[in-house]
């Protein structure tokens, strides 16, 4: 089993853990704080879900004071029965059981989705918990489907894994930074079935973007366009950030994360030094407030107002703990950086208890450019945010 999924039980990660460091980050207290939110949330989706039109089961956000659900083919919608993983994960109590196996069930049917790149956070996140904690054959086969529907999705021309199917006005065959998350699924596919063809898909996708998605400066564009008969690259655009040339926040943590669990899985020290480069371009960027909560993009134009991006620091958080496991002479230092982007996170972007319809996380931003989901809670925060928790729990050298 790799090593990304040994999260152990609560008790014995606490026990590890030691008393100083529950203290520095109150992860006791906000693991606990976030099972009772998340039982708000169970009620309030239900709620949600009977007045909702057919086909709307999953929370994603909420948004003037109302909780939206989307359909499964959205690229959330794996992030809920997830969480529900995590939750039975830390309590290992027979309702979290019984309510993540039902939301998992619910979104199972994209494993056989070929219009979208995004089956990682779809399919792999809920059914990987699922086989990891339940041993049962049936997640397997899930995911080994839903790596065959991603692969259709690779262009050998180009290396890459097409993102979007939409926008082919302005791109013939953009890849977006935020796929490098959905090689998880692949990877695990390959470990699974002893398939080496998702294995090298995800590898090749990996290097393509390495190459032509990183700037001098180790920040990542959002978009690359290539061309689809050659390869070529046609051009470096954004869609959710400020401007073609400027860092967004959230997609700055997706390619730490993403090149983190590439190391994972190959050892390539060609990923595992991208990590580490990523993670100074963040870490260091003189734009990251004291809180290490980023704004939405690293050069928004409206600095300090500028609405944060909490689930971006979820996600970096998250990756930070496991890249220490990888990098021996910054270990400390990134577990440092994670810990204080976590107790910054628990203490003043957390929702009061039974408010926001049950979220852990206030003041994400989704799609600034298209004025959609300013500082709002935003389910992908919060699984990234559990996931870090846990993480954070891990015994340390």
């Amino acid at each position: 089993m790799n090593r990304h999924f040994r999260l152990l039980g609560l008790g014995l990660l606490l026990s590890a853990a030691g008393p100083a460091a529950a203290q520095q980050l109150d992860a006791r207290k906000a693991l606990k704080a976030a099972e009772k939110q998340y039982r708000v949330l169970q009620v309030e989706t239900d709620k949600a879900r009977r007045s909702a039109k057919p086909g709307q089961l999953t929370p994603r956000t909420g948004e003037n004071g109302q909780l939206k659900l989307v359909g499964t083919p959205d690229w959330t919608s794996g992030f809920y029965p997830a969480s529900l993983w995590y939750l039975y994960e830390l309590t290992r109590k027979p309702a979290w059981l019984r309510a993540a196996r039902a939301e998992t069930q619910c979104i199972e049917p994209e494993q056989h989705n070929t219009t979208t790149h995004d089956l990682g956070f779809m399919v792999y996140g809920p059914a990987g918990h699922a086989l990891r904690l339940t041993q049962d054959a049936h997640y397997r086969a899930v995911i080994i489907q839903a790596a065959r529907s991603l692969s259709t999705r690779f262009n050998p021309r180009a290396g890459v894994i097409r993102s979007w199917d939409q926008h082919k006005d302005s791109w013939q065959f953009p890849v977006i930074i935020d796929n490098m998350m959905n090689l998880e699924l692949l990877f695990e596919a390959t470990r699974l079935s002893g398939d080496s063809t998702f294995w090298r898909v995800a590898v090749t996708h990996a290097n393509t973007t390495l190459r032509h998605h990183f700037r001098p400066d180790n920040s990542s564009c959002h978009v690359v366009d290539y061309d689809p008969q050659t390869g070529a690259v046609r051009g470096r655009h954004t869609a959710q950030g400020y401007a073609d040339e400027s860092a967004w926040a959230r997609g700055q943590a997706w390619g730490l994360y993403g090149y983190t669990l590439c190391y994972r899985y190959t050892r390539h020290p060609a990923y595992l030094a991208q990590a580490e480069r990523i993670a100074a371009f963040i870490l260091r960027h003189p734009n990251l407030p004291a809180d290490r909560v980023p704004y939405w993009d690293y050069n928004a134009p409206d600095l300090p107002t500028a609405p944060r991006d909490a689930s971006a620091a979820a996600i970096a958080a998250s990756a930070l703990y496991e890249l220490a496991g990888y990098a021996p002479a910054q270990a400390a230092y990134y577990r440092q950086q994670a810990d204080a982007t976590l107790r910054s996170l628990s203490r003043q972007y957390t929702a009061p208890a039974g408010q926001h319809h049950g979220f852990l996380l206030l003041h994400s931003t989704g799609h600034k450019p298209a004025g959609s989901e300013i500082d709002v809670p935003i389910c992908y925060a919060d699984y990234y945010y559990l996931e870090a928790l846990l993480r954070a729990r891990q015994p340390r050298p």
